[in-house]
């Protein structure tokens, strides 16, 4: 065994383990904001946009978060058009594509997952909201989005988690993240085994750390509702 390289090495893993976060948390942030209202879309009558959303999220849910990461990385770049654009300084960073790549992927499975809890909104809460003369965004801001997250957040909960651990990805294209750390230390010391172990047991920790908060705010968030149903 060679922890003895880990520890001369965990500043790289601290440095590695703040890029994870950042990218996790960065991209649910992003992806949040942009899955609320495509859930209403997503639910919409009318069906020009009730379909684009479905093929947006049928696209992004249907196909490797791996494959989608290559494509916005290394795809783009074949397009000359692109190149020579002004956003090409942007999408020419790995970091910039793996943001890209990472809201585009959990927007579309966020966005289920909301639709999802809106589809199953009792009607009579909506019918009550209409009686007391609420506008379409009164509505939405007090009766559909804390409805909407309180069925949803179970599953969100799980999206969390799965795109903490989707950042491994990021090491495929030059970032040092957790997994791009011990890859590196992998290549330069010749060993397998401590790496990836001491990788794995810090994704074990953060993922322990942000199930907990889940739960907490699963529990506040339960009894908000309760205090203002009372």
């Amino acid at each position: 065994m060679n922890w003895g390289i880990i520890a001369e090495n965990l500043g790289l893993y601290v440095q590695g383990a703040k890029l994870t976060l950042l990218l996790a948390f960065a991209s649910l942030a992003i992806s949040f904001c942009l899955a609320v209202p495509l859930a209403f879309l997503r639910n919409s009558r009318i069906a020009a946009l009730r379909y684009a959303v479905l093929g947006y999220t049928l696209v992004f849910r249907g196909t490797p978060l791996l494959v989608q990461l290559f494509l916005i990385y290394f795809g783009l770049a074949q397009f000359e058009l692109v190149r020579e654009s002004v956003i090409w300084p942007w999408l020419s960073s790995p970091l910039v594509c793996v943001l890209i790549a990472f809201v585009l992927n959990s927007t579309a499975y966020s966005t289920e997952i909301f639709a999802g809890g809106l589809r199953h909104i009792p009607i009579g809460e909506i019918e009550a909201a209409r009686a007391f003369g609420m506008s379409a965004f009164a509505q939405a801001r007090r009766i559909l989005i804390p409805a909407m997250l309180t069925r949803s957040l179970p599953l969100y909960g799980n999206e969390m988690i799965m795109m903490l651990h989707a950042t491994s990805l990021a090491s495929t294209v030059t970032l040092l993240e957790t997994t791009g750390v011990a890859r590196m230390i992998t290549l330069n010391y010749y060993i397998q085994f401590e790496p990836y172990v001491t990788a794995a047991a810090i994704y074990l920790a953060m993922t322990f750390v942000l199930v907990s908060a889940f739960q907490l705010v699963q529990w506040r968030w339960a009894g908000y509702l309760e205090n203002r149903i009372g």
